[in-house]
């Protein structure tokens, strides 16, 4: 696949890295050129601006901002995006561990608004970008499932591919309207881990116990 990564930070680092393991042609674009060259050359990959990135990617485009520039930036490409499948990875999250987007529109959402026919997919924001760089991300025998959220049929089973090419598990998660869920339970999980120094995995009990059937 031709993917894009519009981003020089953490998660186009890890991200990026991994599918150019996975044999996919990665351009990283950021606005300032030689932090996206350094990042390029220390993945394999090809380096050039924002516009270079969602140009290049045809298959997917990675769009690996701060939140609080993502709108923006979403903006911006609004007439390089239309038919692009856009991966949101953002974490709207708030001083606080709250949602920085309120009752509003999720973070998804506002980045789709910003450009219209791009097919948005939530995806990749619940864990820390280290676990992103594992290879794989198996825990006690279990890959890593990964929620995904959007609405264009072709886009999503893209992801799936990408989600897979990490050794990781796609997981439908619904449509673009529930894409807040995600963001909301990012926040949640931060606040556990970080605010509590709690085990966030162990408050869902095992598929067996969830009431969907016999114990």
């Amino acid at each position: 696949m031709r993917i894009g990564i519009a981003g020089t930070g953490t998660m186009a680092r890890v991200l990026g890295a991994q599918w150019v393991r996975a044999g996919h042609a990665v351009l990283v674009g950021g606005r300032d050129a030689d932090l996206a060259a350094a990042l390029a050359q220390r993945i394999g990959a090809r380096a050039g601006t924002l516009r270079d990135a969602a140009r290049h990617g045809e298959d997917a485009v990675l769009l690996a901002v701060p939140y609080a520039a993502a709108v923006e930036v979403a903006s911006v490409l609004a007439d390089v995006l239309p038919g692009r499948t856009l991966i949101d990875c953002t974490n709207p999250v708030a001083p606080g561990f709250v949602l920085a987007t309120g009752g509003g529109p999720s973070a998804a959402e506002r980045i789709a608004a910003a450009a219209p026919g791009a097919r948005v997919v939530k995806g990749f924001n619940l864990c820390h970008e280290s676990v992103w760089g594992l290879t794989p991300p198996v825990f006690d025998g279990r890959p890593l499932a990964v929620p995904l959220c959007g609405d264009d049929a072709a886009a999503l089973a893209t992801v799936r591919q990408l989600v897979r090419d990490l050794g990781c598990l796609p997981v439908n998660g619904g449509g673009l309207d529930r894409a807040g869920l995600l963001e909301a339970t990012a926040a949640l999980l931060i606040g556990l881990w970080v605010g509590e120094g709690a085990d966030a995995q162990a408050i869902a009990p095992p598929l067996a116990y969830s009431g969907i059937g016999p114990v």
